[in-house]
């Protein structure tokens, strides 16, 4: 069938509709088929439970989107339309009407798109209804031309007891399962899309970096050159060498890491040689920087894999948050600390699995914080920000993906941002 003609509803959408056409069934089985299908429409009562339920259907239409928006919101009309469709199968035979299955589709609904304990809740609710009626059907209505119907409907009832739990464990396991399998589609189709950003990236940094390496070393033998004119303590010179000395030392650092990625070289490293290197850089690159180191004395000798790729990928969030606290306070002030924690308490369980022990990095501003709207948007792609595009904290965040790790940027309690790395260690 064409696309053009296949209407392309919201899930909201699907689901309101599915609800009115079992609403207009109930309605032509009731005043059109009744005879038909042997339903025994004995109570007038049954007519102002269908107008109620128009009532209800209107009402939760109008606000289909808010209110499924949100599992409690979803479950809470499955719940009312168990509620009616029992209501309708009373006063139209109980027990003995053929339809009696029709309980079924909340079950179904719930096992597809809502949590484990909804489909369970409808089920023992509908369960105990429907044996209600079973116990509630009449003498007279047990026997049809003299033949005994109680291990008819006897059936009945355990047929509908062993659907709604096949709904309820394989439909349930199957649609969670799915979930999980299109949360992991949409997981790899976002990476993906940020690999080739940063294959863009890395292409442009690799040309600008050898375009930058010839006018590097004319600017040196002219600062040389300077130097020996002048002074040796003039302060212009020595802010020169600095300035010149932190471009070397990053450039130098671009073709390590750019040999190291080529080349797939992974070296085991311990926490304690991570932190010596990162104070040493720190001391080297941001001088007046204050710094705030806190390692935890258990994770000092714990080994992990690494390149040249995570210390620069440390040092632009450590840059980050010292920018960050500048603006705030008006000086660079960075808290680090690094302590060894499970995929439990890190949250990760559920995408790692297991019980592995992950080395965490956390790395505090004193700024003003991240807004709540680019927090799920800083290191997943690039944005319009005061500070530029977040061009920094994209490759930083591929860096620490690559190396198995995962970077989480976070709001701290007492004012000002978080960004927590963590990585997977191999021994201590």
């Amino acid at each position: 069938m064409p696309k053009s003609l296949v209407p392309n509803l919201k899930a909201w959408d699907q689901l309101a509709l599915l609800r009115i056409l079992g609403f207009a069934l109930k309605l032509g089985l009731t005043f059109f088929a009744a005879e038909t299908f042997g339903l025994s429409i004995f109570s007038p009562a049954l007519n102002y439970a269908l107008v109620l339920e128009a009532i209800y259907l209107t009402v939760t239409f109008a606000i289909r989107q808010p209110l499924m928006s949100k599992d409690s919101g979803l479950f809470v009309p499955l719940l009312l339309d168990t509620a009616f469709w029992i209501t309708w199968l009373y006063f139209s035979g109980g027990a003995t009407n053929a339809f009696i299955s029709l309980l079924l589709i909340p079950i179904a609904i719930a096992a597809v798109i809502l949590p484990r304990w909804a489909p369970w809740t409808l089920t023992l609710i509908s369960t105990f209804a429907y044996s209600l009626m079973l116990y509630a059907v009449p003498e007279n209505q047990m026997r049809h031309h003299g033949m005994d119907m109680s291990s008819h409907y006897l059936g009945m009832w355990f047929n509908f007891v062993i659907s709604s739990l096949v709904m309820t464990t394989s439909v349930a396991f199957i649609a969670k399962r799915m979930r999980r399998q299109d949360a992991e589609l949409a997981y790899m189709r976002e990476a993906q899309l940020r690999q080739e950003k940063l294959l863009a990236l890395g292409t442009a940094s690799a040309q600008m970096a050898h375009q930058l390496a010839t006018p590097l070393s004319s600017l040196r033998l002219l600062v040389d050159e300077v130097a020996e004119e002048l002074s040796d303590d003039n302060p212009a010179i020595e802010e020169m060498e600095a300035a010149l000395l932190r471009c070397e030392h990053t450039l130098n650092e671009l073709r390590l890491a750019t040999e190291s990625i080529r080349e797939q070289k992974l070296i085991e490293t311990e926490v304690g040689e991570l932190v010596t290197l990162l104070r040493q850089q720190l001391t080297l690159l941001m001088p007046e920087l204050k710094l705030e180191l806190h390692l935890a004395p258990q994770a000092r000798g714990v080994q992990f894999q690494t390149d040249t790729s995570l210390l620069p990928a440390i040092l632009s969030l450590v840059d980050n948050a010292s920018r960050a606290s500048e603006e705030a306070l008006g000086e660079k002030r960075v808290r680090i600390e690094i302590d060894i924690k499970s995929l439990a308490e890190l949250d990760l369980k559920s995408r790692y699995g297991g019980k592995s022990l992950r080395l965490r990095i956390r790395v505090r501003d004193y700024g003003t914080g991240i807004p709540q709207s680019l927090i799920s948007q800083l290191g997943h792609k690039l944005i319009e920000s005061p500070s530029g595009l977040g061009v920094a904290l994209m490759l930083s965040h591929a860096s620490f993906e690559r190396l198995g790790g995962t970077l989480i940027l976070g709001s701290h309690p007492e004012g000002g941002a978080v960004a927590e790395v963590s990585l997977p260690v191999l021994a201590s």
